[in-house]
């Protein structure tokens, strides 16, 4: 049995990255430790978890009941049940800060991402959090992570180098593809807050992209050579990027997954059980 340790921002993650990952790692019979900024239970995103808000109308207080567009876009039943489970388990109600995490107590580090600023700004750029992920790197440990979890990995920098711990490594995270649809579409269902999307959104004298997720990274990791998205020739390319299909526990056909060693990455929540199951064999 591994010991896993999942790390968590105070609120605003990913409910299905997290819970579907919890899940999956605790019923492969490994124990699961949380982190998080002070000890205290972690709170996923709550517009992803209700949809409430995620329609044009989600600014006004009656109306935000009514969930159209939310529906598809908020963690769907599985996952929404996975974290219903997830909040009660004693583990995720006890968790530890992430200054006492040491990479010698553990055997593997899971990084789920999520994109709301207000919570995930901190999360990426804490250098306790960068300095554990190089400690778990250099031991060559298993670490798994997605859609934004990879830049926090990414900005990890190994002083012994001075480069990041992913420099010449194989990575997906979300996409500019995935990450560009998902912020035009927040521009309109949520025109109040246009870059609920868009974690570092574009200053005006930057180009569009060029602050995005796939972008930052491959900065650091050396090139675009090194940052996989889905291949035009794959035969499942428009289900592997139609941002709305996602896999499930027997169905990972619409799931991308690229591994480099002990290393595990993938670009959303749609990716999360084939994720899942690449990371559970690396614990073994």
């Amino acid at each position: 049995m591994a010991r896993c340790l999942i790390i968590l921002p105070a609120e605003d993650f990913d409910p299905s990255e997290a819970a579907i990952a919890w899940q999956l790692i605790s019923g492969a019979r490994h124990e699961v430790i949380f982190a998080t900024p002070d000890g205290k239970p972690a709170k996923a995103d709550p517009l992803m978890l209700s949809g409430e808000g995620l329609d044009i109308w989600g600014f006004i207080p009656i109306l935000r009941k009514l969930i159209l567009v939310g529906n598809i876009l908020r963690a769907n039943k599985d996952a929404r049940a996975a974290y219903s489970q997830m909040e009660k388990s004693s583990a995720f109600q006890s968790p530890i800060a992430w200054s006492e995490a040491n990479v010698h107590n553990f055997d593997a580090l899971f990084v789920p991402g999520g994109h709301c600023a207000k919570g995930m700004c901190s999360f990426l750029e804490s250098k306790i959090l960068q300095d554990l992920i190089v400690g778990f790197f250099k031991a060559n440990k298993p670490v798994g992570s997605v859609c934004h979890g990879p830049l926090l990995i990414a900005r990890s920098i190994d002083p012994s180098t001075n480069k990041s711990v992913l420099f010449g490594r194989k990575t997906t995270a979300l996409s500019w593809q995935l990450e560009k649809a998902a912020g035009t579409l927040g521009k309109i269902v949520r025109f109040w807050d246009p870059n609920y999307y868009r974690t570092y959104p574009e200053a005006a004298d930057q180009k569009l992209g060029e602050t995005s997720t796939q972008a930052e990274i491959t900065r650091l990791i050396g090139g675009t050579e090194f940052f996989h998205d889905v291949p035009k020739a794959d035969p499942d390319y428009s289900l592997k990027t139609n941002g709305i299909t996602r896999d499930t526990q027997t169905n990972q056909n619409c799931s991308f997954v690229v591994q480099d060693g002990n290393y595990v990455s993938a670009r959303w929540p749609g990716d999360i059980h084939a994720l899942g199951k690449a990371f559970i064999a690396l614990l073994s």
